[in-house]
């Protein structure tokens, strides 16, 4: 999820991760990482993964981070990965990740969508996060999920276009904000469409917050975690195993930026920034690393 009012960018090059297993069950879907990976995501003598790319770049780890999803600006001295919004260009020379709303429509967005592919509760109404006052998208169904991802297909084309390293889909955990329309099976098949598409276009992608499904990231194609409050609530540490280390993670609070300074500030890419992710000279800009 991100910060409330933001809007839902060539880079660094890094080696592919190699992972360590990791295993999960969550909601019947069980998942292990296999042995380590070559380049193209597959162990010797084995066949590749189809939702991993051959040339996936993933970001450095515990490198300086920014996150601009609010509105983009010269990074500051020391940043090395930037996130912006899809519609913003790249940070020049940096590692650049993508943000785009895939799982929910932008507020004010939902009547641009086909209404048979927002969620609806039994009476028909359109089911919204309220928190963010945004429509819920309908995954529920192979062909649904199909249709929606050509549409965000779109929007990953055009970050692979402007020269963006990553894309960030955001709003992987809206089913738990569906009111049990939607399950964690119906989250994991949208997003290995997303990864399949992202990879055939040369972008890595990575898991928006969703502590739960982490293990699953092999299943899933996912390959780096983007993760909001993991030190505040103590997610961290399972974000680093299932993603070795590729996590870039945003504080919204003082002590959030200290618990995961003290735990993960020599591991990962860590930033505290204002809730609603402002811009240099705004009232409430913050920005800090320590």
């Amino acid at each position: 999820m991100s910060a409330k009012g933001a809007p839902r960018a060539g880079g660094i090059r890094t080696p592919t991760v190699v992972l360590t297993a990791v295993c999960a069950t969550v909601w019947g879907l069980t998942a292990c990482g296999g042995p380590p990976e070559t380049k193209n995501g597959a162990g010797p003598g084995s066949t590749p993964s189809p939702t991993t790319s051959a040339e996936v770049e993933l970001p450095p780890p515990h490198a300086g981070f920014d996150y601009q999803i609010g509105g983009a600006y010269p990074p500051p001295a020391g940043v090395r990965i930037v996130s912006r919004d899809r519609t913003a260009a790249p940070a020049p020379g940096l590692y650049n990740i993508c943000y785009v709303n895939a799982f929910q429509a932008q507020p004010g967005e939902e009547k641009s969508w086909p209404a048979d592919l927002l969620l609806r509760d039994a009476n028909g109404e359109t089911v919204v996060d309220d928190d963010w006052d945004e429509a819920l998208l309908d995954i529920g169904t192979a062909a649904k999920r199909k249709r929606i991802a050509a549409r965000v297909d779109t929007w990953i084309d055009g970050c692979a276009d402007k020269g963006f390293d990553a894309v960030e889909p955001d709003n992987y955990d809206s089913y738990t904000r569906s009111d049990g329309l939607l399950t964690a099976a119906d989250a994991t098949a949208f997003i290995t469409l997303l990864s399949k598409h992202a990879h055939a276009r040369g972008l890595a992608i990575g898991q928006k917050n969703t502590v739960e499904l982490a293990g699953l990231r092999k299943r899933t194609g996912l390959d780096f975690a983007v993760a909001e409050e993991c030190g505040e609530y103590d997610e961290c540490g399972e974000y680093a195993e299932a993603f070795d280390d590729r996590v870039v993670v945003i504080e919204y609070t003082d002590s959030g930026l200290r618990k995961a300074r003290a735990a993960f500030g020599d591991r990962l890419s860590i930033v505290r920034r204002d809730v609603d992710v402002s811009t240099p000279g705004s009232a409430g800009y913050i920005r800090r690393t320590r």
